[in-house]
């Protein structure tokens, strides 16, 4: 008898995510996903056995290959397309899946839609509102600049769709035009509240701290950092992006000094600490608002990060959460807590 071949119960749909698993306890389910990593390791009775990592749009699981690891699952490189066939159960608390059979997805098999997770917002509806901001500052060299780098094609595109993170916070396509408008859309609220600071100072930073972001990341079938990103990150990327437009707008007409040294210190600051990977403290009123609202809008989108992934566990949500370790601290969801639902 040959080898029983891998069923396609829908070879044009996704028929299963991995926020489903608690739907799917014990069953066995056929879907395809994006293979995150995947590594051979020996069992401890002889032999080897695959580890993997496995992740759809809704978010990633682990997954163990026991037996029946052949030449077809061995063709399976990380972050490449694959149809798995296993069953789906629930270990120490997190939901994993047993793969039976596994092989490269075929390029008509996949919509590359369901695997990138992507922002919930309208794209063209965010990047006309951070403009309009933009379109707005009293500053006339401060709305050269900004305009400078949106109405530079490569620019406008990638910034669009970037993600803000490979793993963290608004780690999606959109993710980095989200969180930027956000955080303008907090800077604009707190602004006010502060003599000290100059509105399209602190706007132009909150546009521009992430920029280097849209080259030290890479999207496709996931999300990785690129060499210059390894390398380089974000925070000195951005910075020669900034020397480049300034210097591209100085030729018509020069760019003031003073505002030029006031930008970088945004860039260079906008972590908040030395250990965070800033190569300076803010030292200015915009950059300590700027450093403190994109904690704080970071901070509180990871929290509702882990909140979806605590409820995708079958969790009620009203105890703390998993160990969170980029936060270093477990979480609660204290609208959840406060709810009667459960007495209901």
């Amino acid at each position: 008898m040959g080898k029983q071949a891998l069923p396609f119960y829908n070879p044009f749909m996704k028929n299963f995510y991995i926020v489903d698993a608690p739907a799917h306890d014990n069953q066995d389910i056929v879907s395809n996903f994006v293979l995150v990593s995947v590594s051979s390791r020996d069992r401890k009775q002889g032999g080897s056995y695959l580890a993997l990592t496995l992740a759809d749009r809704s978010g990633q699981f682990e997954g163990r290959m026991w037996d029946g690891i052949d030449e077809q699952a061995r063709l399976c490189d990380a972050g490449s397309y694959v149809k798995v066939q296993g069953t789906v159960s629930k270990y120490q608390g997190k939901w994993q899946i047993t793969v039976k059979k596994m092989r490269p997805a075929a390029a008509n098999e996949v919509d590359p839609s369901d695997f990138v997770p992507t922002t919930t917002r309208d794209i063209p509806t965010m990047w006309a509102a951070l403009r309009a901001y933009a379109n707005n500052f009293q500053d006339a060299d401060l709305k050269r600049l900004m305009n400078t780098f949106f109405d530079d094609p490569a620019i406008a595109e990638a910034y669009q769709h970037a993600p803000a993170a490979r793993g963290l916070h608004h780690a999606w396509i959109g993710g980095l035009l989200e969180h930027v408008l956000d955080l303008v859309d907090l800077c604009a609220v707190v602004a006010p509240h502060y003599a000290e600071v100059n509105k399209d100072l602190l706007l132009t930073g909150a546009m521009l701290h992430d920029i280097g972001k849209i080259r030290e990341l890479s999207w496709g079938s996931s999300f990785a950092y690129t060499t210059e990103g390894q390398l380089v990150g974000h925070i000195s990327i951005g910075m020669g992006m900034l020397r480049e437009k300034i210097n591209e707008i100085s030729k018509s007409k020069p760019f003031p000094e003073k505002l030029r040294v006031l930008v970088e210190h945004m860039l260079l600051s906008h972590h908040g600490k030395l250990e965070f990977g800033s190569p300076k403290l803010p030292m200015t009123p915009e950059a300590l608002v700027l450093s403190a609202l994109d904690d704080l809008e970071a901070k509180l989108q990871n929290a509702r990060g882990e909140f979806q992934r605590d409820q995708a566990q079958g969790r009620s949500g009203r105890e703390v959460t998993d160990w969170v370790r980029s936060m270093d601290r477990p979480l609660l969801n204290s609208a959840k807590f406060l709810s009667d639902e459960e007495e209901k």
